[in-house]
């Protein structure tokens, strides 16, 4: 049942609130049926990189993976938005170098980590940034991989009329039953077109993957495949202090979870055959991660171990500069109903 009222997230500090973070999620199944709804499901939102798995579809799909012998590993890097760490860097790099291309390829734009343990090392080390540190990196790899596969331009594959992107906006609209003629449009933060959607439609999508079993045989093996490298390679997804790489290694091969700007989330659950997709209104990540993490453990999917490891998602301390505990970020009581 959709409650009336948005998921609220309450900041304390004391035995006060001192703010409170609204939104709304959705978990439906595979064939489209609302298994719990929470706020306003069909407001158009941005789904940002929480859509990452969905956009490597054509990737898989159209035989470009195979073609450039890319593995589970380089697969998981399509869906990332990774650190920028050493790994990420030199995973994407060895790939791009595979298909004879270079950073100069990539139209994401240089930018410093922005997870804070891996900004100063890079900073210690001052590197020279290029392309490659872009968190986006992976997957504009995997379009320019799809890209030169299908024998279609390099340059020019974040515009709007391009065949990469336009084949994503079909995967959107097909998977998530949703017209996207005429939504709302933008541009990511890494350039590619962002296109306006319900969070039901979103959701609708992500389930898809969790169950492909309806999908036709290629878009199934696909759907499958990306799957298995994603929890198989976690890392790859995020990095170190990353809710969706911890969480995912807490409860190895459960359920696939993915970020993205401005407080979206997503999930994909195997196990129930469900997706679930998340959007804080005021766009603040702390929101969303303690609404994620706490759909997972009401949807079942963490043990009581894998609690135990996301304990600091489920309700996070506030601490202040002398590492005193001064309050905490929590769904509010009775949330679920």
């Amino acid at each position: 049942m959709i409650d009336k009222n948005p998921l609220t997230v309450e900041v304390t500090r004391g035995s006060m609130v001192e703010s409170r973070h609204l939104g709304a999620a959705i978990v439906v199944d595979a064939k489209g049926h609302v298994l719990h709804a929470w706020g306003d499901t069909e407001r158009l939102i941005y789904p940002r990189s929480a859509i990452k798995p969905l956009q490597a579809i054509p990737f898989v799909e159209s035989g470009a993976a195979d073609a450039c012998e890319a593995g589970p590993h380089e697969i998981a890097f399509a869906c990332a938005s990774h650190n920028g760490e050493h790994h990420h860097v030199d995973g994407v790099t060895a790939w791009l170098k595979r298909l004879e291309l270079g950073p100069q390829h990539l139209e994401c734009a240089p930018h410093w980590p922005h997870e804070e343990q891996t900004l100063h090392q890079r900073i210690r080390e001052q590197p020279v940034l290029d392309a490659i540190s872009n968190n986006c990196s992976g997957k504009h790899t995997g379009f320019l991989a799809t890209a030169k596969h299908l024998g279609e331009p390099l340059s020019g594959y974040i515009q709007p009329d391009h065949p990469v992107q336009k084949r994503l906006k079909a995967v959107l609209a097909e998977l998530g039953e949703f017209d996207l003629d005429g939504a709302p449009d933008g541009i990511d933060g890494c350039g590619i077109p962002v296109i306006g959607m319900p969070l039901s439609a979103m959701a609708r999508a992500l389930a898809r993957l969790a169950d492909p079993s309806g999908l036709p045989p290629k878009r199934r093996d696909a759907s499958e495949r990306i799957l298995n490298a994603i929890m198989d390679h976690p890392y790859n997804i995020a990095g170190q202090n990353r809710f969706d790489s911890i969480s995912m290694a807490a409860a190895p091969r459960r359920f696939v979870v993915k970020t993205g700007a401005e407080a979206v989330h997503a999930g994909i659950l195997p196990e129930l055959g469900a997706g679930f997709a998340v959007k804080v209104d005021d766009g603040t990540k702390r929101a969303s991660d303690v609404i994620a993490a706490n759909l997972l453990k009401f949807l079942g999917v963490l043990d009581e171990t894998a609690q135990k490891k996301m304990a600091h998602f489920l309700e996070t301390p506030i601490k202040n500069a002398a590492g005193l505990r001064a309050g905490s970020v929590r769904m509010r009581d009775g949330w679920a109903g």
